[in-house]
């Protein structure tokens, strides 16, 4: 398979994520080789991500985008690292790969809705809104469908994610100043 066919199947993967559905999983490649296809399509997002606000004269104040990109970098491994400690004390650390893929490719649809939405000027809370309960619920659904988490597991799981965020930009911003808009 292609990484644009790849794409493809994540994409669809993703809408039966949004919708519920319980064959989400079988749109994705689980494997070593799609959480590699997955993690191409992260770096991309994140990239692009990065530095379309330096492109469009809109940079984040006080930060380069190296700064930026090291900030993301470094709170993704936190999530990565607090995913796996979570999932091993559920036993279920043979689910680590498959919640890497899935989030991986949500992250780079949601980073292109978002771009998207950036660029036709429509922002503001009702945006931030919008991208927030539909992020909730891929997360919740990827734990669910892919994991195939209890109620209570997945409640742990996306509790552990926002602290391994929280403490990631908490690390970072006592040894580097932080950059005005992270």
């Amino acid at each position: 398979m292609t990484l644009v066919e790849e794409m493809l199947a994540a994409g669809r993967g993703l809408f039966a994520l949004v919708t519920g559905r319980r064959d989400a999983s079988r749109y994705y490649d689980l494997t070593q080789r799609g959480l590699v296809g997955s993690f191409i399509a992260l770096i991309v997002a994140t990239t692009i991500n990065t530095y379309l606000p330096f492109l469009q004269a809109t940079p984040v104040e006080g930060a380069s985008a190296w700064q930026v990109l090291l900030f993301a970098a470094s709170i993704y491994a936190m999530q990565i690292g607090f995913a796996a400690i979570v999932l091993n004390q559920f036993n279920r650390l043979d689910g680590l790969v498959p919640y890497l893929v899935a989030d991986n490719w949500a992250t780079f649809f949601v980073t292109a809705l978002t771009i998207g939405l950036s660029l036709a000027g429509i922002g503001g809370a009702s945006a931030i809104l919008f991208l927030g309960v539909l992020v909730l619920i891929i997360e919740i659904n990827i734990a669910r469908l892919i994991l195939t988490l209890s109620p209570l597991q997945i409640a742990a799981f996306l509790i552990s994610q926002l602290v391994a965020g929280f403490m990631g930009l908490m690390i970072l911003g006592a040894f580097f100043p932080m950059p005005a808009g992270i």
